[in-house]
């Protein structure tokens, strides 16, 4: 019965707000509310790191893509991810953990000064309300589908609705450690439903299904077409998964608020980079899972169409599958895991866009040092605002219809570039100042807009040519070589400035008071 499932949601939306809210403890200060005064564990950080990139863009499109001729192409990517977290935790954490910051972008307002500080923020809150609107009207699809099982049908912006105001709850109260404490409880609901489908889907195919979905390519990891056009294009190539791939990883997890906050909220440098990197190993292994799913699926419906199995895109194959073919409560389970993903995404966006209006734009209009308690406040209230503008972003896509996972990238496409190339500037620049900084980072978000809207390549498949954008991956590389070619070259066109970026930065590892 039915019935059974919407009883297990309900039962886990209400206990995952109460054991978030009981494991967070009492917010004292800013600081606590966005870093969890650094004493978070690393292995709760690092399932929290997994929870928020994972969301429901793996859990429902790996599967549909891997169904769809894809293979395990996701797993390939992982590849470079990892590759991509070595660096940054190498490079960037000890400089976020020894300046003792709260939010990333305090690195560029020491470097370059508050402009550019703010620039990077209001940047990094607008690109992540536009992903985040993304993954949450996703989140919606197997909940409209559930109740519609039920007979209950209903809107997305209702679901997204409600939604949003659960995770709110948990989210304002508690602030990072909630986010984090139940981030990772959700880690393990969802990928345990992966491992559940796994088992009924072998019972159903056994061996034979497997060797079918290996004959027919559904296990592929490499992708080994090494045409230009298909290397520019393709989101899986091997070149563009490896290279491409490490480098957009440097950008999400090394210069984008959402994850290097996680990171900030562990107690060393060490502890930092074993989250880090071991988030990498952990999205590998989901990779291969959700992957396992879509081949094993594809033996199941003995390779018919999303057209033949009435499904209106990929994203519904997976969800389609727990509610008819699994047993009531056990379909429950997996979707509440599904919900798990979402709402692990949407707390931690809620915060890290919270602490970066806070510590970043809001911060540099006070002329004196706000109380923690004032900053408290104004963190609370923005996490609602926040959540508002959210479900009205998330609603605007309800009439989409292709892989929201990819959809996903692209968006991060238009700023990472920026925002890694920043960063970089600062590193790499000694003569760049802040007007160069500024000008580069307008300049490159400027022309990846005209990359990523304007730009096609003609491919050529099966004796079909279609015109296909830029691959994700690449748009970042693009994106920091523009940044550092026009930041580097203004920077010829004045003396060098007086202060030594590393003294500042050494001065705040000194100095000790950290910014809220």
């Amino acid at each position: 019965m039915r019935s059974l499932d919407l009883v297990v949601l309900v039962v886990y939306l209400v206990a995952i707000a109460v054991i978030g809210l009981r494991l967070s403890g009492r917010q004292k200060s800013a600081k606590d509310y966005f870093v969890g005064e650094g004493r978070m564990p690393w292995w709760t950080v690092c399932f929290s790191v997994v929870a928020t990139e994972t969301s429901v863009l793996t859990v429902i499109s790996v599967p549909g893509g891997a169904y769809s001729g894809q293979g395990f192409g996701n797993v390939e990517l992982a590849i470079g991810y990892v590759i991509g977290r070595v660096v940054v935790a190498t490079v960037l954490i000890p400089l976020y953990k020894r300046g003792g910051f709260v939010s990333a972008y305090q690195y560029l307002g020491d470097r370059f000064g508050p402009k550019l500080q703010g620039l990077a923020s209001v940047t990094f809150v607008v690109t992540r309300l536009l992903a985040e609107g993304v993954r949450l009207f996703a989140s919606a699809i197997p909940i409209k589908l559930l109740l519609d099982e039920f007979g209950v049908h209903t809107s997305f912006l209702v679901i997204i609705v409600v939604l949003t105001a659960i995770t709110v709850v948990y989210t304002y109260l508690g602030g990072i450690k909630a986010v984090i404490w139940t981030d990772a409880i959700q880690m393990l609901l969802y990928l345990g439903g992966a491992v559940l489908a796994i088992v009924v889907l072998t019972g159903h195919v056994g061996g034979q299904g497997f060797a079918d979905a290996l004959d027919a390519g559904r296990f592929r990891l490499f992708d080994t077409d090494f045409g230009f056009a298909h290397i520019l294009t393709s989101t899986f190539a091997l070149p563009t998964a490896i290279l491409g791939g490490a480098i957009f990883a440097m950008a999400s997890h090394g210069s984008d608020q959402l994850i290097v906050q996680r990171i900030l909220a562990t107690p060393s440098l060490r502890d930092s980079q074993k989250a880090m990197i071991g988030s990498g190993v952990f999205i590998t292994f989901q990779f291969a899972a959700f992957s396992l799913v879509g081949a094993l699926l594809w033996s199941y419906n003995q390779g018919r169409t999303f057209g033949e199995l009435g499904l209106k895109s990929s994203d519904n194959l997976y969800p389609n599958f727990i509610l008819h073919a699994l047993p009531a409560g056990i379909s429950g389970l997996l979707v509440a895991g599904i919900l798990g993903a979402a709402m692990g995404s949407l707390s931690s966006a809620l915060n890290s866009m919270s602490n970066s209006t806070v510590s970043d734009v809001m911060h540099s209009f006070f002329r004196r040092t706000p109380s923690d308690r004032t900053l408290l406040r104004l963190a609370r209230v923005m996490t609602l605002v926040w959540a508002v503008l959210m479900a009205v972003f998330a609603s605007a896509f309800s009439d989409s219809t292709g892989n929201v996972y990819l959809t996903g990238l692209t968006i991060a496409g238009y700023t990472y570039g920026a925002l890694l190339g920043a960063f970089l500037l600062g590193r790499l620049v000694r003569r760049a100042n802040e007007i160069d900084s500024v000008i580069a980072f307008l300049v490159t978000v400027a022309v990846m807009t005209f990359v990523v809207r304007g730009v096609k390549i003609d491919v050529t498949t099966a004796g079909t040519t279609t015109s296909a954008g830029i691959a994700a991956q690449w748009l970042v590389p693009i994106g920091v070589i523009v940044t550092l070619v026009v930041g580097g070259a203004l920077s010829l066109f004045h003396r060098p400035p007086e202060r030594e970026p590393a003294t500042a930065l050494d001065g705040a590892a000194a100095g000790g008071a950290a910014r809220p």
